[in-house]
């Protein structure tokens, strides 16, 4: 059985979601083994994403626990057949693992719902816009890591390009399309690419207004990521003190119902592209 160092938060994710259907079943580590015909050190190893797990493993665990739900059952199967080096494994060692873990969620993503409060999304930022961004950082990058932090930041677009394409919905606050990041034809041009980029099928983009007074955590940006079930999801949060992700049930249904209310504060399409238009 394939031993990982350093897994990434997709394996992890893999191994809580078989935690989270033993534990459901009732069942300690002593109790599952027996049932399953293996020792409690396999388990653990698996359910923390130290060790691989077959597709086959998963429906006969899943089958042992009585888990009834084929659909979610068969997308952790898919997770497990997953053999494919993604591009941001060209960053491993350069860059956060939080970072790659983004990219990777965003790849598989069947959907994605983003708030922003003082910056545009990565994935519609101009290369000068997401630049003038990553000057700002106290200690300022070198040249060799910006240039790293760019290819990656560029390459995450490359999502909206594809056939399977997520479907997007990105809330930006007023203030966000305000700040003039690299100065005024900096942030002009960036601007003009947002609202190009908002007549795309897949791209949704609203604007929260000044007016529109306060709404859910109005503190941090946050990336909500559709998994191929529910159960999947993925919200990535943007504190100052550095990204996390959550995926408790509680934590989805709770900014499931943050980003709602959010959205029904928001400009419809048509008019956030006028209210775009004027502050360019």
């Amino acid at each position: 059985m394939p031993s990982r160092k350093a897994p990434t938060a997709r394996q992890c994710r893999l191994g809580t979601e078989l935690r989270k259907i033993r534990e459901r079943t009732g069942l300690s580590l002593t109790q599952a083994a027996a049932k399953l015909g293996t020792d409690r050190t396999t388990i653990s190893n698996i359910e923390s994403g130290r060790f691989g797990v077959s597709p086959e493993r998963v429906r006969t665990w899943a089958g042992h626990y009585e888990c009834p739900d084929a659909a979610y059952i068969e997308a952790l199967a898919d997770m497990a057949a997953e053999r494919i080096n993604g591009w941001w494994e060209d960053y491993r060692g350069d860059l956060s693992s939080g970072a790659l873990d983004l990219a990777e969620l965003e790849h598989h993503a069947v959907g994605i719902r983003s708030v922003e409060i003082m910056h545009m999304p990565g994935l519609l930022q101009t290369e000068d816009y997401a630049r003038a961004v990553f000057t700002e950082t106290v200690p300022p990058p070198s040249d060799t890591y910006l240039r790293r932090l760019l290819s990656h930041r560029l390459k995450r677009r490359d999502v909206l390009d594809r056939a399977d394409s997520p479907a997007c919905t990105f809330l930006i606050h007023e203030a966000a399309l305000r700040m003039t990041y690299g100065g005024t034809k900096v942030a002009g041009r960036q601007l003009d690419h947002l609202l190009k980029e908002s007549e795309r099928d897949n791209v949704t983009v609203r604007v929260i207004p000044f007016s529109a007074g306060g709404f859910p955590h109005a503190s941090s940006s946050a990336h909500y990521v559709y998994g191929p079930v529910p159960q999947l999801d993925t919200v990535q949060t943007d504190p100052a003190t550095g990204s996390g992700f959550l995926n408790a049930e509680t934590s989805l249904e709770n900014w499931r119902g943050a980003l709602d209310r959010t959205e029904e504060r928001s400009l419809d399409p048509e008019s956030s592209r006028d209210f775009i238009r004027r502050i360019a």
